[in-house]
């Protein structure tokens, strides 16, 4: 994961579009991706959204790991070791049913 953040870091700072780029803006702009990918659905069964939306569907979910990398790269957060551990944690919440 550190090589795909690096090169989105590449792509940001060429732009210069750091400065807009603090935790909070990043959780924003996530949020409003993550809506974005939502608009591939409304109003449609999931079915036909994955179907008839898919390259948009790829595109707004791209958007959201990009931020989502961004923030966890600026709050120095290792997403590998985050996930983990949500795991780990969702594991002790949600025991599988026998």
């Amino acid at each position: 994961m550190k090589d795909l953040t690096d090169k989105i870091n590449v792509f940001r700072d060429e732009r210069s579009w750091r400065q807009y780029h603090n935790p909070k803006d990043l959780a924003l702009s996530l949020s409003l991706e993550a809506s974005e990918l939502l608009e591939n659905f409304q109003w449609i069964s999931a079915e036909e959204g994955a179907e008839k939306n898919r390259e948009n569907i790829k595109d707004e979910l791209a958007d959201v790991f990009i931020y989502g990398l961004m923030m966890a790269d600026d709050l120095d957060i290792d997403m590998n070791e985050a996930i983990i551990e949500k795991l780990k944690k969702n594991a002790v919440k949600y025991p599988p049913e026998n």
